[in-house]
């Protein structure tokens, strides 16, 4: 039996994986890449990460897992995968501007 819940549960996580990997951020019309977000907090389009993360509270202690800058509905906001110094982890949507 136990092999049985194996071969059928391992594909089944393999393929939500999959799926998940490419849902984030399931809004966004637009995102950009890092050369075009570097070239927007450099003319001052967008603000830092650093100056979202402070301005949101975040602990410096937070381990960022990802970032993304998308276009949303004519706004640029960034998405961003947390790993809190306590365990925690969690996906923010902060303004960009």
């Amino acid at each position: 039996m136990k092999t049985l819940t194996s071969k059928i549960l391992a594909p089944l996580a393999v393929a939500l994986a999959i799926g998940l990997a490419g849902a984030a951020p399931a809004n966004a019309q637009a995102c950009l890449d890092n050369r075009q977000i570097q070239e927007a907090v450099a003319s001052g389009q967008i603000m830092s990460l650093d100056a979202v993360l402070a301005a949101a509270g975040i602990d410096r202690r937070a381990k960022i897992i990802n970032v993304a800058v998308c276009d949303e509905g004519g706004r640029l906001v960034y998405h961003i995968g947390v790993l809190e110094a306590s365990g925690a982890a969690q996906n923010l949507v902060l303004p960009a501007q």
